[in-house]
């Protein structure tokens, strides 16, 4: 069996919608003259949509936004300062400010030795996917499907139908790692199996269709993770096993 292992990005690789997306986004508003500043707690609001430009646009909703900067060539504004928050994000992950989670560069560098097939799958802009993946791996050859190469973002399946697809993978040897509602709509939605791994701001999202739950991944060393909920046949220890993994994709006992 051919086991295949895909990673959503944001808040799975790394905690990077707290510590990178969202001041990105304030900076480039503020290097804009945007009449515009999203707390932590409006930007968890704004995670409930899928994509950084269509966030962006949800600015518009405001009759005070729209008329202060221009309701006129809305889509070239947008594309201009999306590409502008992606090089601001880009450089906060070039500074490390933004830190890869515990056991992901443990989990894909043992997934991949074993002979897995890894892949990252995100709506979020490719370049500041591969340039994520690369801080918690370094250079690598793992495919990366991210940005607009799908019609719908998440939580429609369509960026895990593309990847199951594109790298002719079988459904149920395939499992997907998330962090929120909307991520594990798209990963089942698309007929796979989803181990999420909570953050900060989707701790307390419903995640009944998830084959396992946890704090993290976890490393040696580190504090014991947090089992939030176990449906698989995994016996869960300090920290997430490939045979956790393994057991995910068995079923319940």
């Amino acid at each position: 069996m051919v086991t295949a292992l895909v990673f959503d990005c944001d808040g799975v690789l790394a905690d990077t919608e707290r510590h990178g997306h969202l001041p990105a986004f304030n900076a480039t508003f503020e290097r804009f003259g945007l009449p515009a500043h999203w707390s932590e707690k409006e930007y968890g609001e704004k995670l409930r949509i899928g994509g950084g430009k269509e966030r962006m646009a949800s600015l518009f909703d405001d009759p005070a936004f729209a008329a202060a900067v221009g309701d006129s060539d809305r889509t070239e504004k947008l594309v201009t300062w999306h590409k502008a928050k992606t090089a601001a994000f880009k450089k906060l992950v070039a500074e490390g400010r933004i830190p890869t989670r515990p056991g992901i560069a443990r989990i894909i560098r043992a997934a991949l030795a074993e002979g897995w097939t890894v892949a990252v799958a995100s709506t979020s802009a490719e370049e500041s996917v591969r340039a994520v993946l690369e801080n918690a791996i370094g250079p690598n050859q793992v495919p990366v499907f991210a940005g607009d190469i799908v019609p719908a973002k998440k939580p429609d399946p369509a960026i895990y139908q593309l990847t199951i697809d594109r790298l002719g993978l079988s459904p149920s040897d395939t499992l997907v790692i998330e962090d929120s509602r909307n991520g594990l709509l798209s990963a089942t939605g698309a007929g796979l199996k989803c181990l999420v791994t909570v953050n900060g701001y989707t701790r307390d999202e419903d995640f009944s269709e998830a084959t396992l739950v946890v704090s993290e991944l976890g490393d040696p060393g580190r504090p014991p993770i947090e089992v939030l909920a176990n449906r698989a046949a995994a016996r869960i220890g300090d920290f997430i096993t490939l045979d956790d993994l393994r057991a995910c994709l068995g079923g319940r006992e």
